[in-house]
């Protein structure tokens, strides 16, 4: 039977008419509050900003990063290292005639020390010959009439980046440190392509091996494999040949250690500026439902006058999400503005050093824009969920009659959602990472958070209920009492302007607990470690300089020392997909550990382990990377590789190494090994050293020392500090590190801010009929304003105290749980109840002073005219 097309034309005419009546009601909406709409969109645009601002400056910093590195191995198709820094080049031919390989290519690689500056030179050592067939883009490009520069033992190709950074033009000479003396390099053009701000050099293998004092040493061996061959299957037969004291791995496996080393950083950084956009959901949520409330009889008439349950959900929904779009487009476009001036001013890394060497682009990209533009909208819609349910929950006649809006809110105050969030938030806490990542630990500080919020009505209605029936029984001002009797009897409407006040002191609270207590924590670990009088650096950066015993011997007989403690800091492969673990050979008493590192716990004294056992110290990071524990025996790659015709070292009597205890670094989150310089020393035959602590004389002055060492013949090469300097360096460089953990804290406070405006006033104007009869019955302005004040500030402090004990909560899991499985380090608590007081300070006055503001304006409205809506 077909439709009569009067009544299919009556359906459409109806649906186009609903269709522009809910045009109409969102346009009248945000015409009537643009204040409370801008400071929502505002929210969520800047929480999207920030969090897309540092998504574009970590993805491109590690893309271009990444690329640089690979750029390194050009088209090899495997690589072949020790598990120490440099290897025997002997192993060089048995590899280059390996059935299945076509090219072999020999690489020594240097962090070249650059005097004056504080950071190395990348420099490769290449055969020429063999290079051009896997890495040309890396030859150098000799002047016109002078081909042989490529083989000159002088010579030095420096790319584009690197002549900047080094104000050395071609036919130029820039000085390299080598052990203690610096050595005097020409150079001598640039090279074929490098990525753009990649600093690189590149000399003659033969001439870099010379000048570094590394004859007969490789870095690494590149492999190009013939047509045909199985890459992976070759891979692990030549593993399983070479044994465990080499490396095999894929140029990938770059991106894979890239990744590792940054990724907890990385992660930290955005769901850090993620914390902005979840504030502004639950601001969102709160001018939602302040607005849901304010309208709730406007809502019931349209229910009477036809409209469904599912219209007025959808309406509310549809006004959450045009926040969400309009937020999240306007917040993708700061916040690509925002990258492109970080990049321009402060570098890629935001403070964390990850990056150097390298001058990222930022390009715009879909798949983040999408997950940001997705983020915004959703935080928005997430916030009006339960807005718009009430909205179309409420049964019509109760909503038009005046004074119902409390009932409204009635079903917030069920305590069961919020048990169930700590709950959970408990068990999180106790579950392991995923993907080594804090995820767990990051949803249940969420889970805190909304569960906090969700228990906000019921502790309103309990505290400010106890505290008005102990006033009944006293003859206080009548301003309180009022005060106290709305918040008490109205704890709905309460708990909602008090949840932007909580969860943005929460995590105010949080925040700064966890940096607080971080750099109290480095500030202790630096005071037990400067025990000495001054501290002489060889190598103020890159792992060419060193002294040699004839140095060393020198600066022990200097006048005015009594002892030196040295040290040798060096590199160990243990797992190609993972950064290189620290090697710290040091001066270190075995019958008192503690005197020279932290340790976390009871060490093992020298009788706990069997004669010929060395002993070692570990980082906390090992402990989590790699399962060390104290007691634990192991084998470690120490000793020179074997000849790899023997077909390994399984013949050869492997030192074993003893665990004696584990130690706490602030410094290396890829773990590292401490051992006694003794045992460094028989087991590699490296007798350089990079570092000194001395201690000087009795009566003597640390000046006259620094000046006697000067005098050395290699006094130049030598970089001095003492310990008052080195904490202070310190704590900068962690300061600068923090600035965007700072900036978000300062984004958190402007944001609760903004929540306690925009609530108070919404809820302030729907108030009038309330302040008209007030007014009526003999009340004055001034104590209208007053009672508003009182409101404002008893709420506020609620909510501060709550979002204290909250954001202490939050601390613990970000202290105990999130860093430890982000960066492998514990510390000690430590609060900051001056930063904490003044902002808290700030946040009171700051939530009076709206109330009155806003109470000005309904108090503009005749108080005849106002209580009219209740004849």
């Amino acid at each position: 039977m077909r439709d009569d097309p009067s009544a299919a034309g009556a359906r459409g005419a109806t649906a186009a008419g609903m269709r522009t009546l809910a045009r109409w009601l969102l346009g009248a909406e945000w015409r009537s509050h643009p204040g409370r709409v801008g400071v929502a969109i505002a929210t969520i645009a800047l929480g999207v900003a920030l969090g897309y601002a540092v998504q574009l400056i970590n993805g491109a910093a590690f893309a271009e990063f990444s690329a640089a590195a690979r750029s390194l191995s050009g088209q090899a198709d495997l690589e072949v290292r020790g598990t120490q820094a440099t290897f025997d080049e002997r192993v060089y031919p048995q590899l280059a005639t390996l059935a299945g390989v076509v090219l072999a290519s020999p690489v020594l690689e240097l962090d070249a020390t650059v005097p004056a500056r504080d950071a190395p030179l990348k420099l490769l050592g290449l055969d020429v010959f063999r290079a051009a067939g896997l890495t040309p883009e890396l030859i150098g490009v000799p002047a016109a009439g002078r081909p042989f520069d490529t083989l000159a033992d002088d010579a030095v190709f420096l790319s584009a980046a690197a002549q900047q950074w080094l104000d050395a033009a071609p036919g130029q000479a820039i000085r390299l440190r080598s052990g203690t003396a610096d050595r005097s390099f020409r150079v001598a053009g640039g090279l074929v392509r490098t990525r753009p701000g990649q600093r690189l050099g590149v000399m003659d293998i033969a001439a870099a091996q010379w000048r570094f004092g590394l004859v007969g040493r490789l870095s690494r061996v590149d492999l190009k494999l013939a047509r045909g061959v199985d890459r992976e299957a070759f891979r692990r037969t030549l593993q399983t040949r070479l044994g465990p004291a080499w490396v095999v791995s894929e140029p990938r496996d770059i991106d894979s250690r890239t990744d590792r080393l940054s990724r907890a950083y990385r992660i930290n950084m955005n769901v850090l500026a993620l914390v902005a956009l979840f504030t502004g959901a639950f601001l969102v949520f709160s001018t939602q439902a302040a607005s849901v409330v304010r309208r709730r009889a406007q809502f019931a008439l349209l229910r009477v006058l036809g409209w469904t349950r599912g219209q007025l959900l959808r309406q509310v929904l549809r006004e959450g999400a045009l926040l969400g779009v309009v937020g999240a487009a306007l917040g993708l476009a700061v916040g690509y503005a925002l990258a492109t001036a970080a990049l321009r001013l402060f570098g890629s890394d935001l403070g964390g050093g990850y990056f150097p060497g390298v001058r990222p682009q930022i390009h715009f990209s879909a798949l983040p824009g999408a997950i940001f533009f997705a983020l915004g909208v959703g935080v928005a819609v997430a916030g009006s969920l339960v807005p718009a349910a009430e909205a179309a929950r409420a049964r019509a006649a109760a909503a038009l009659k005046a004074g119902s809006e409390e009932n409204a809110l009635a079903p917030l105050a069920a305590p069961w959602p919020a048990l169930g969030c700590f709950v959970a938030a408990a068990v999180l806490t106790q579950l392991p990472p995923l993907f080594e990542v804090p995820i767990l630990g990051y949803l249940a500080v969420a889970l805190l958070l909304i569960g906090g919020i969700a228990l906000m009505p019921r502790v309103t209605a309990l505290v400010f209920g106890a505290l008005l029936r102990r006033r009944a029984h006293t003859r206080d001002a009548t301003v309180a009492t009022l005060a106290l009797a709305r918040l008490a009897n109205a704890p709905g409407q309460a708990a909602i302007a008090m949840g932007g006040v909580l969860s943005s002191f929460a995590l105010i609270v949080a925040m700064a607990v966890m940096v607080a207590s971080f750099r109290e924590s480095v500030d202790g670990w630096l005071t037990h470690l400067l025990s000495a009088d001054l501290y002489v650096r060889m190598a103020p950066n890159g792992d060419t300089a060193g002294a040699g015993p004839g140095d060393q011997q020198r600066i022990a007989t200097t006048p005015g020392v009594r002892h030196v403690d040295f040290m040798r800091t060096a590199s160990l492969t243990l797992d190609p997909a993972r950064p290189a673990v620290a090697l710290l050979a040091r001066d270190i008493d075995a019958r008192d550990p503690g005197a020279s590192l932290q340790l976390t716990s009871s060490a093992l004294p020298p009788g706990a382990w069997h004669p010929g056992d060395i002993p070692i110290w570990v980082s906390e990071a090992m402990v989590d990377l790699y399962g060390y524990h104290v007691g634990q025996t192991l084998n470690l790659p120490l000793a020179p590789p074997p000849d790899t015709r023997s077909g390994g070292a399984d013949h050869l009597d492997k030192p074993r190494f003893v665990v004696a205890g584990i130690w706490r670094d602030y410094v290396r989150q890829s773990g590292a090994i401490a051992l006694r310089r003794a045992d460094y020393r028989r087991l590699t035959h490296d007798d350089t050293v990079t570092d000194a602590a001395i201690t000087t004389a009795p009566g003597a002055d640390v000046g006259p020392v620094i000046a006697a060492l000067r005098r050395l013949p290699f006094g130049t090469a030598l970089s001095f500090a003492q310990p008052g300097e080195i904490r202070a360096k310190t704590l900068t460089i962690f300061d600068r590190s923090f600035a965007v953990t700072y900036l978000l804290e300062a984004v958190a406070i402007i944001i609760g801010l903004f929540g306690v405006a925009a609530t108070f006033s919404a809820q302030t104007l729907a108030r009038a009929r309330e302040f008209g009869m007030l007014r009526h019955i003999g009340l004055t302005r001034r104590q209208v304003l007053g009672i508003l004040a009182a409101e404002g500030g008893m709420l506020t402090a609620l909510g501060i105290g709550l979002g204290a004990v909250l954001g202490f909560a939050i601390s613990l899991i970000l202290i105990d749980v999130v860093n430890p499985q982000s960066f492998h380090w514990t510390m000690s608590l430590h609060m900051p109840w001056t930063v904490l007081g003044i902002v808290a300070a700030t946040m009171l006055a700051a939530s009076c002073v709206t109330a009155v503001v806003a109470g000005r304006k309904a108090l503009s409205v005749d108080a005849i005219r106002a209580v009219k809506e209740d004849w």
